[in-house]
């Protein structure tokens, strides 16, 4: 079974939507899978509509819930309320097309990988992508190789599969709330050894701005929360026992 995490946060005017999009993307290449839908605490009508999709395609689960927990938080809450074999998370806004996910799929089941993630930085990358964000990442890739030296070139591109066991074990664990959340869970998942698979994405970015909804603070907190991750992984060494 397959099961992809949507996590929301003031998307009512397109979720309803873009769920039916994800909801097509996924049953032209599976029968068996369940599209987890987490409003998060959004202040518009983001949870009306995704009780809205829900009631109309059993395939979407409505896991939404009140009080804002930032994207970890809401990815963290899907992933341990899944059933698949293979959990995956795609942003709500689909600016990464949902098509993608039948060739990670495949990619995972041939390759048998731990993680299948998409990257801004594959060679076969298409991007409309602001110049901004493009040097952001860059080096926030150049800080993430000398803190953690992951094996993979693009941590904070929003659409992945796991393992399910593997982040049904990692996700718990978690204690970045913020857009750091996916260096938190591939950190954790390196230390289990996991393999994995970059693949290409294309991007056609939606947002007004150069960083969409991201402000100064947001990117502060990234590169604190970081710091954190890399403190409790590698000198306090607090998440495993």
């Amino acid at each position: 079974m397959l099961s992809i995490v949507v996590p929301a946060y003031n998307e009512g005017e397109h979720i309803y939507d873009n769920l039916m999009v994800i909801d097509k993307a996924l049953a032209a290449f599976t029968s068996d899978y369940e599209i987890i839908a987490v409003n998060d605490g959004s202040k518009d009508n983001t949870g009306s509509e995704v009780a809205r999709a829900a009631a109309d395609n059993p395939r979407i689960k409505d896991f939404g819930y009140d009080v804002n927990r930032g994207k970890g938080g809401a990815v963290t809450w899907g992933a341990v309320n899944s059933k698949g074999d293979i959990v995956g998370f795609i942003d709500a806004d689909l600016d990464l097309s949902p098509d993608f996910l039948a060739l990670y799929y495949a990619k995972m089941t041939t390759e048998n990988a731990d993680i299948v993630l998409g990257s801004k930085m594959h060679k076969d990358s298409k991007l409309e992508y602001p110049f901004a964000r493009k040097v952001f990442s860059l080096c926030y890739y150049i800080m993430l190789k000398v803190l953690f030296g992951l094996k993979c070139h693009d941590t904070q591109t929003g659409i992945k599969l796991y393992r399910g066991s593997l982040i049904r074990e990692i996700a718990p664990l978690r204690r970045i709330e913020g857009y750091a959340f996916d260096i938190e869970l591939l950190a954790l998942a390196s230390k289990k050894k996991a393999t994995l698979i970059e693949m290409p994405v294309e991007l056609n970015f939606t947002r007004g701005q150069s960083f969409g909804r991201i402000k100064f603070r947001d990117v502060w907190k990234m590169f604190t929360d970081t710091w954190k991750i890399w403190w409790n992984l590698r000198i306090a060494k607090t998440y495993f026992k």
